[in-house]
C-alpha cells in the first residue's frame, strides 16, 4: 500500500476540496475588532446549534477549556475534576498556572465517571481554610465512550444543588452525540439534550468534524465575555482568522452525520483484532480502539505497522482512532498487518526452538 493509514488521532485529518473552497471563499475581517463576519457566523451557528446564548472560536481545545476554567472561576477558587481528564493532566496545568484555580482531582471508573458521593464530599464548607470550589467539569467522550445521560444529568443536579456551575470539556461532544441519538433524534437534537445540562460546553472542530483548527466555547452572554477577555490575555486574538472559522462552519454543515461512520469503522477494527489471542481490545463505541498486547510487544508492534504504512498511538498501550480519512480497505490492512506480526513471531519462535541452543 502506497498510502499512510494514520491512527493515530482524530487531528491528523486534511481539510477536504469542498472544506479548502469554502475557506479560500470566505468572506475576512478583524475578529479582534470583532468584525470578522465568517468568525461571527460560525460562534453565532454552533452557539444555537448547542442551545446557548453565545459562543467564543478559539484555536485550541486547550485554551477554550482554560477560558471557561477562569471564566467560571476566581483566583483562589477550585474546580472539581477527574484524575485523568484532559483539563487536568493534558493541559499543561493551566487552570493553575494561568488562573490560580485550585483543582480537586477525584478517582474516575473505566468509564470516566467519578463518584456522586464523593463529587459531594469533595465540596469544601465556605470556610477561609478552603478554597472556594466553584465549578464541577466533566468530559464526553470519555476514551470514545459516550458518557450516559443518566449520569450526566445525575452529576450536574449534584452540582447544581451544591451552588457550583458545570463545564463539558466536549472535545469529541458530536461523536457522543451521534452515537447515543434517541429515536426521532438528528445529531444536533441528540448533542443539545447533553449541552442543556451544562452552564458551558467546549467542543472541538479540528478533531472528528475534519476541520484544520479550531474550538468552541459555548455559554451564557455573561460567560463568554468574560471568556472573551481571558482569550485575550491568553494570546487568542487572531485577526483575520474568518477562512478557519469557515472550515469549521462547513464541518458542521456536512461532517456530523458522517461520524457514524467513523464509528462503524472503530467497530470494523475491534472485532478483526478482537480474533487475535495476544490483544485485549476495548470494544468501540464511537470512533476510538484501546489495544493491550501481551508480553511486551506492543513497541514491536508499531514498528512493524509503521513499516506497513500503519500509523497508531502507543503512549498507553496502543490506541486507533479512525477518521474522514481512513476507508474500509485501510482498516482491512491494519487488521491483516496485526495478524501477519503474530504470524510472523510465531515462525520465529518455531524456527529458532528447532535450531538448538544458540
Amino acid at each position: 500500500m502506497t498510502k499512510t493509514i494514520d491512527l493515530r488521532s482524530d487531528t491528523v485529518t486534511q481539510p477536504t476540496a469542498a472544506m479548502r473552497a469554502a475557506m479560500m471563499a470566505a468572506p475576512l475581517g478583524d475578529d479582534v475588532f470583532g468584525d470578522d463576519p465568517s468568525i461571527n457566523a460560525l460562534q453565532e451557528k454552533i452557539a444555537a446549534a448547542l442551545g446557548f446564548e453565545a459562543a467564543l472560536f478559539m484555536p485550541t481545545g486547550t485554551q477554550s477549556n482554560l477560558c471557561g476554567l477562569m471564566a467560571h472561576c476566581g483566583r483562589g477558587d477550585e474546580y472539581i475534576v477527574g484524575q485523568s481528564a484532559h483539563t487536568y493532566r493534558y493541559e499543561g496545568g493551566g487552570a493553575a498556572v494561568l488562573g490560580s484555580i485550585q483543582p480537586q482531582p477525584l478517582a474516575q471508573n473505566a468509564s470516566g465517571q467519578m463518584e456522586l458521593d464523593e463529587i459531594a464530599a469533595a465540596i469544601k464548607p465556605d470556610d477561609c481554610h478552603f478554597a472556594r470550589t466553584r465549578l464541577l467539569c466533566l468530559e464526553n467522550t470519555w476514551n470514545g465512550f459516550p458518557m450516559p445521560q443518566s449520569y450526566l444529568a445525575q452529576a450536574t443536579a449534584l452540582a447544581r444543588d451544591k451552588g457550583l456551575a458545570v463545564h463539558l470539556d466536549g472535545a469529541r461532544l458530536f461523536n457522543a452525540a451521534v452515537a447515543t441519538r434517541q429515536d426521532g433524534e438528528d445529531a444536533f437534537a441528540s448533542a443539545r439534550r447533553i449541552t442543556g445540562l451544562f452552564d458551558s460546553v467546549s467542543v472541538c472542530f479540528s478533531k472528528g468534524l475534519g476541520a484544520p483548527v479550531g474550538s468552541a466555547l459555548c455559554g451564557s452572554k455573561d460567560l463568554i465575555a468574560r471568556a472573551h477577555r481571558v482569550r485575550k490575555m491568553a494570546g487568542g486574538g487572531m485577526r483575520q482568522a474568518g477562512f478557519l472559522a469557515a472550515a469549521a462552519s462547513h464541518a458542521l454543515d456536512h461532517h456530523v452525520a458522517r461520524l457514524a461512520d467513523d464509528h462503524a469503522l472503530a467497530q470494523r477494527l475491534a472485532a478483526g483484532l478482537s480474533t487475535i489471542g495476544a490483544l485485549t481490545v476495548r470494544s468501540a463505541q464511537t470512533n476510538i480502539v484501546f489495544v493491550d498486547v501481551a508480553d511486551g510487544q506492543g513497541p514491536a508492534l508499531l514498528a512493524h505497522l509503521k513499516a506497513q504504512g500503519v500509523l497508531a498511538n502507543g503512549l498507553i498501550g496502543l490506541r486507533f482512532v479512525t477518521h474522514l480519512d481512513v476507508d474500509a480497505a485501510g482498516i482491512d490492512h491494519t487488521i491483516a498487518s496485526v495478524r501477519e506480526f503474530f504470524d510472523q513471531r510465531g515462525t520465529l519462535s518455531a524456527t529458532a526452538a528447532s535450531s538448538g541452543p544458540y
